[in-house]
């Protein structure tokens, strides 16, 4: 497995060594569309370090995106699937400007990176997607050469072309400021319109926009790099099909185990009497819960790659060797998402008798999409053969990430650790002061003087008004809730 995995990654290492560049350096326009974006980038993106991620980084996803479109249609790849894990990764970073919560609004960023490269490389092969998630990254650091060549071309050939846009564009500047520096002075309304669009500049700010501007005209530049030459993803080496009960009895033997493990499960789930079954255990149903849930997710993993692995050596010869690769294969994917049900469970009593927390919510939604992939998996499996199966997958991914942000993960924890608090009358109140303002909507349920000392905590933390490229929905909310609230100090 080792020497597999090794060979595997020095494989890849080659693929990215040998990628060549486009066939032409970089055209004016594409230049000029890089420039655009990253002056958009560092208008949009100039006060993160002060008011916070959110409608900032979706412009600036989006001049990006409109940087690239064109070249992308020009160059015959945009597609319908391509299309949509674009549009999903849009979507991803948009979570910026609605969900306040670092830690989801990071993953979503994440995760749209992987996504717009394969969107962008293309392909319908697992190579494909692995090279292609993993591309973009490396676009950005083959790109340079053909950029500068591209920059060389257009100083050289086009210097008549260049210097009108650069007057143009000069022009225009200089307008804006003087006749906009006349009207602030002539209108008070509209001079506090231009202080909340046009932040003052210092020293670090505006080395900061220049980072943001060359950063976001880098990633155009990268971006269109991978579409005009993507990576060539290196085919996978045909799989040895084996005899038929070299292949069958490992598979039937897992099988049998699973069924084994499904039995026990439903004996302790349909018991009387939990606790009294599992004495011999020496735990508590909760405590018999928790320990077995991330092996079970592990499990979970594992069967994803032994499925991978027995396609690739299953015999296919005849009739009877595909109706038994379709039995074994379809009854571990039926049992496994049995695995599955009982690891959810197993983690939702524990949520239950411990409250929610963002580490056990995320490893719940992470469980779920596992089970999502099998499904698709066992679908595949019907006909043993699905080029839709590996864009399948990254959408899924996706799009669990997405309904996951959209729940408002802090608001979720928030309400079911209330309602546990109701039931039980045990809450941590540290903990809850540490979720985001997503979770602030939810906290007023919250009885006083529990509710006070939370919610005044976040007034504290949300003071001020912030600059309207930063404006996020889930802080604009609790803003509206904590400002009659006055900022408390409590030791509950």
């Amino acid at each position: 497995m080792t020497v597999h995995l090794d060979r595997s990654v020095d494989r890849l290492d080659r693929v990215f060594e040998e990628w060549p560049p486009p066939p032409r350096p970089a055209s004016l326009r594409v230049l000029v569309s890089a420039l655009l974006a990253g002056l958009t980038g560092a208008i949009a993106l100039g006060d993160v370090f002060g008011g916070g991620l959110g409608i900032n980084i979706v412009i600036t996803a989006a001049a990006v995106a409109l940087a690239v479109l064109p070249a992308a249609r020009a160059a015959g790849r945009v597609d319908l699937a391509g299309g949509a894990l674009a549009l999903m990764a849009l979507c991803l970073v948009g979570m910026a400007a609605v969900r306040d919560a670092v830690w989801i609004t990071g993953l979503c960023v994440a995760l749209a990176v992987p996504l717009a490269s394969y969107a962008l490389a293309g392909g319908r092969t697992w190579t494909h997607l692995l090279t292609g998630g993993l591309a973009l990254p490396f676009a950005a650091g083959r790109m340079p050469p053909w950029a500068g060549a591209g920059i060389r071309e257009a100083v050289g050939s086009s210097g008549p072309r260049v210097r009108p846009i650069a007057l143009t564009a000069l022009s225009a500047i200089g307008l804006v400021a003087l006749f906009g520096a006349l009207f602030a002075g002539a209108d008070a309304a509209f001079r506090d319109l231009l202080g909340h669009l046009v932040p003052s500049v210092t020293y670090g700010s505006a080395l900061w926009r220049t980072l943001a501007c060359v950063a976001t005209a880098g990633v155009v530049l990268a971006a269109v790099f991978l579409v005009l030459a993507p990576p060539p993803a290196p085919a996978a080496p045909p799989g040895r099909p084996v005899t038929r009960w070299v292949w069958a009895v490992p598979l039937l033997a897992l099988n049998l185990l699973f069924v084994a493990f499904a039995a026990v499960q439903a004996t302790v789930a349909l018991a009387s009497d939990k606790d009294r079954l599992l004495r011999s255990t020496g735990l508590g149903y909760a405590e018999y819960a928790r320990q077995g849930f991330f092996q079970l997710v592990l499990v979970t993993v594992l069967v994803v790659v032994v499925v991978a692995v027995a396609v690739r050596l299953a015999p296919r010869g005849d009739a009877a060797d595909r109706a038994v690769v379709r039995s074994l294969l379809g009854a571990l994917c039926g049992l496994t998402l049995v695995v599955v049900a009982v690891a959810l469970r197993r983690l939702y009593l524990y949520e239950e008798a411990y409250g929610w927390t963002r580490l056990r919510l995320w490893v719940h939604a992470f469980e779920l999409w596992l089970g999502l992939v099998i499904v698709l998996i066992a679908a595949a499996g019907i006909r043993l053969r699905a080029t839709w199966l590996p864009r399948a997958v990254a959408a899924s991914g996706g799009a669990a990430l997405i309904a996951l942000a959209a729940l408002n993960p802090d608001g979720f924890i928030a309400e079911r650790n209330i309602a546990r608090y109701e039931q039980s009358g045990k809450i941590d109140i540290a903990y809850l002061r540490g979720l985001s303002a997503d979770a602030v909507p939810a906290l007023r349920g919250l009885p006083e003087p529990h509710r006070s000392c939370v919610l005044g905590h976040f007034a504290g933390r949300l003071e001020g008004e912030e600059h309207r490229l930063s404006a996020n929905l889930g802080r604009h909310r609790a803003r509206a809730i904590v400002a009659p609230v006055p900022v408390a100090t409590c030791r509950l």
